[in-house]
């Protein structure tokens, strides 16, 4: 009589993780539903201006006049987009280093943090606004009031999101840098930094569209050139369909810079991606 063998279990398959996609995904859908939401938001305009008249021209031009204005007046509010944005990002790179480097110095010491954090709040709560006739006292006019503005309004929450990036490390992450005898110096540059640079680049996209915001306000103030400056000019003489052509200039010139601060979060941050769940 022969022993009955076991029954073998069925060989184990791995099961292969696949990403899923929800309905807005694609590249495709990456493209084409802002370009619907751009869609529906110029119906939408065009209808509480032409067609409904629920807003006077004064207040809001229909579309068709701010895009003829802006066919008529293309090359010059052109010339003065590229003196925006490079405020624009010339006052974002100024705020970033800074930024980026006071949060270093607060994350790396409580005493630093506990002694200038209030003094940062109080900063940043003052209203800008406010403060530019004193930077066109002091600075004088031209582009270091605008590059000031720009660096008084984005360089908070680069400073609060490198603070809160550098001390939120994963516990298993510097478990294991105290494990292997790392040095301080080779935890910041292997652990530290690489786990803070998602908060870091949080804080540097809500940090973009205020850069935008501060060259305006100074153009407004200390320019003379510039979106800023010219909406100023085109309201003064009454040409409201110019003044809001060089308004919705400046939306699509602050998009443009956002999603180019995303491509390079993208590049520099491939694993991000891979690591996090998918809506």
């Amino acid at each position: 009589m022969t022993a009955l063998k076991p029954a073998e279990a069925p060989p184990i398959r791995r099961a292969v993780a696949t990403p899923t996609r929800g309905v807005g995904g694609g590249r495709a859908a990456a493209v084409l539903l802002p370009l619907a939401g751009l869609l529906v938001t110029v119906t939408a305009w065009w209808l509480v201006t032409s067609v409904f008249n629920l807003v006077h021209s004064v207040v809001l031009p229909p579309p068709q006049d701010v895009y003829a204005a802006f066919e008529l007046r293309i090359e010059r509010l052109m010339d003065h987009a590229l003196a925006t944005a490079t405020s624009t990002v010339v006052g974002f790179a100024v705020s970033t280093v800074v930024g980026v480097l006071i949060g270093l110095a607060l994350a790396s010491s409580q005493v630093l943090e506990r002694m200038f954090s209030p003094l940062l709040v109080a900063l940043n709560a003052v209203p800008k606004i406010v403060l530019a006739p004193l930077l066109v006292v002091t600075l004088g006019w031209g582009q270091t009031s605008i590059l000031t503005m720009v660096f008084l309004l984005c360089f908070f929450p680069i400073v609060l999101s490198t603070v809160t990036g550098l001390t939120s490390t994963p516990t298993d992450l510097a478990e294991l840098a105290r494990s292997l005898d790392a040095s301080r110096w080779q935890t910041f540059r292997k652990i530290r930094f690489p786990a803070a640079l998602p908060q870091i680049f949080v804080g540097l996209k809500v940090a973009m569209p205020l850069a935008a915001i501060g060259a305006v306000i100074g153009e407004f103030q200390a320019g003379e050139q510039g979106l800023g400056y010219m909406t100023l000019q085109f309201s003064g003489m009454g040409e409201n369909s110019a003044a809001w052509a060089a308004i919705v200039l400046i939306g699509l010139m602050s998009i443009l810079l956002y999603f180019a601060l995303v491509g390079v979060e993208r590049l520099f941050l491939p694993w991000v991606r891979e690591t996090t769940s998918a809506r």
